[in-house]
Formats: C-alpha cells, sequence, structure tokens
C-alpha cells in the first residue's frame, strides 16, 4: 500500500486538520464529536441541513459544507457511518430556529444512526427536524449488501439544489419535499476500473484482472450488477445510460442535469472523455443537457472508475442549482 499518510490511525484526524485550516474562511471543525459547520455559522431562522457518512469519499460531505449547501457535515471513519452522538451535536450547533433537515444516504450504518439521532434531537429539543434520505443508485436490483438502492453521486445534487432553496428561505417541509422530488428524479450508474484501498485494511477491496471492470459497483466496492471485460468509452457510456434511462429515468424531451463523477482515482481527461460519450448519447435519446458537472465528487478513495448521473429538472431546481454556492469543492455566483 503506497499513501500519503504518517499513521493509519490518525488518516482522518490529521485529513480533517488539514481541510479546516485550508478552507478557515468557511468551515470550522469540532473535534469533541467530529464534525464541520460553516465559520460564520446558521443564519438565524434559515432551515438547517446536515450530512454526513464515512469518510473516503471526499469532497462528499465537508466539502459542501457553505453558503447554498449544508449547514454541517458529520465525517466517519473511512467507509464507516459516523455516530449518532456526532449528527445530534451538530445539530444542536448549526439549529437556527427554522428546523434540521438530515440528509442521509440509504446505508444500513447511515439511516440507523441518523434516526436515533433525529429522536433524540427530537426528544431534547422543541425544533422540529425531517430527514430527506437519497437512494439514486439504479445498478441495485438484488444484493446482500444494502437495504435497496444505494445513495450515491445524486446526492450531491441533493445537497445544492436544497442548500440554495433553505439559503432562499424556503422552510423545513418544502425542503424536505424538493429532496424527494430531486432524489426521485436522479438516476446514478457507477464502474470501476480498479479497486480501492482502505488504509486500515492495507490491501485492495476486490481484485481486479487488468482486463475486467466491475459494473455497477458500490462507492464502497460494494459488487456490482456484473463483471464484464474492459470495453471503449463509448461502449461504456452507453451501458451506463441505458440503465440509467431503462425504467423510471428520463425521456425525449426531458431537460436533465449530467454530472460525471470519477472515483478517487481516473484522470479528468478521462472523465471529460466520457462526459463527451454520455452528452452525445443523450442528444441521441432527445434529452437536453440543461446543466452539466464533471470532476471528482463523490469519491470511493484512489478507486479508478466513474459514475454518471441523471437528474431530470424543472425550471425550480435549474434556479435552485445556478443560485450561488461558496464551499471548498464548489462554488460559483459569488
Amino acid at each position: 500500500m503506497k499513501k500519503l499518510i504518517n499513521s493509519v490511525d490518525n488518516v482522518l484526524n490529521e485529513s480533517l486538520r488539514g481541510f479546516g485550516a485550508a478552507h478557515s474562511d468557511i468551515v470550522s471543525v469540532n473535534w469533541e464529536p467530529k464534525f464541520v459547520q460553516r465559520a460564520g455559522g446558521t443564519a438565524k431562522g434559515k432551515v438547517a441541513l446536515i450530512s454526513g457518512g464515512g469518510s473516503g469519499h471526499e469532497p462528499l460531505h465537508a466539502g459542501f459544507v457553505g453558503q447554498g449547501m449544508l449547514d454541517a457535515a458529520c465525517p466517519g471513519e473511512v467507509f464507516t457511518s459516523s455516530t449518532p452522538d456526532q449528527m445530534l451535536a451538530a445539530a444542536q450547533a448549526v439549529d437556527a430556529g427554522a428546523g434540521v433537515l438530515f440528509i442521509v444516504k440509504n446505508y444500513s450504518g447511515d439511516v440507523m444512526n441518523f434516526e436515533m439521532a433525529a429522536e433524540m434531537y427530537g426528544e431534547m429539543h422543541e425544533g422540529e427536524q425531517a430527514t430527506v434520505l437519497t437512494n439514486d443508485d439504479v445498478a441495485v436490483e438484488d444484493s446482500l449488501f444494502t437495504q435497496g438502492r444505494r445513495g450515491v453521486a445524486g446526492t450531491v445534487i441533493v445537497e445544492k439544489i436544497v442548500g440554495a432553496a433553505a439559503e432562499a428561505g424556503a422552510d423545513l417541509a418544502a425542503c424536505k419535499a424538493l429532496g424527494e422530488r430531486v432524489n426521485a428524479a436522479s438516476g446514478t450508474m457507477g464502474v470501476a476500473l480498479t479497486s480501492c484501498t482502505v488504509p486500515a485494511a492495507g490491501k485492495p477491496t476486490f481484485e481486479l484482472a487488468e482486463d475486467e471492470m466491475e459494473m455497477g459497483v458500490g462507492i464502497h466496492g460494494e459488487p456490482g450488477r456484473r463483471r464484464v471485460k474492459l470495453m471503449e468509452a463509448d461502449a461504456l457510456a452507453a451501458e451506463m445510460i441505458e440503465a440509467i434511462c431503462k425504467e423510471d429515468g428520463p425521456r425525449s424531451g426531458d431537460p436533465v442535469l449530467l454530472l460525471v463523477n470519477g472515483m478517487g482515482g481516473t484522470p479528468l481527461m478521462e472523465l471529460y472523455l466520457v462526459y463527451d460519450a454520455a452528452r452525445r448519447l443523450c442528444e441521441e435519446r432527445g434529452l437536453t443537457i440543461a446543466r452539466s458537472l464533471v470532476g471528482d465528487y463523490c469519491t470511493s478513495l484512489d478507486m479508478a472508475g466513474c459514475s454518471i448521473t441523471l437528474t431530470k429538472v424543472d425550471d425550480e431546481m435549474l434556479g435552485y442549482w445556478d443560485a450561488p454556492v461558496h464551499t471548498a469543492a464548489l462554488r460559483w455566483g459569488v
């Protein structure tokens, strides 16, 4: 294992310390328990958005704390859910009187711990709280490794659009309804060219031959739909787009947001090449690319590979997508 670390035990703490120092104008880091929050706090009367989960998916979620997105993020250890006490402390820190919205990826540990935190928060405070569950991964059909569809890169789109709505003054019920609508309109399919290596394990999570890919892989290295021979980018994008559009996905005439997301170990040159393939395929289907995003946003440590997300958008969603955002990993309009 070759990684730029000092010791396996201190990876998260030292990374968070660097993150907080590098972006001290945007965020502050609380250590006991760990959570990242906006440096200036939450504006009074604004719905507070909190997300989190295992580390190793950077910039998700701490990289999206800031104006126009999250108010706090709770980082767990690598690929390990954050704990209820982290989430409870974060909620107490950022609640500004308009309620707290938890944005939770659909993994059993995340769901269980956020439910516990929400229950404890409800018992201790008069303020309201609600949850949006993201489950955009169309790769999951029947799996022993998850409780239904997983929450993956589409979570970024939910956090951006709902974050802008909260910034604009939307109340808790409206933010929750919008988040659920964006999630339902999103589909994601991922592929791995290599495994990731969790520092504590010291070896790849799974093995792939030089001429193999894992189609539909999860962001923790969960098995995909099937293992296939390496294929050209056009063919790969075609299979991924087909999987997204197969059931309840976008149809001809629909405007979509197209996100090509890197898994952490893929050059940007290749991601833009995949975007080009995906764009052409969408246009062949009669889809209108209303907005685009390309880069590493929901990663899997050092995994080589990518995911494609399509979100069917409307004017309200586009307005919130275009709204100003200023976070460590996403910023425009400011």
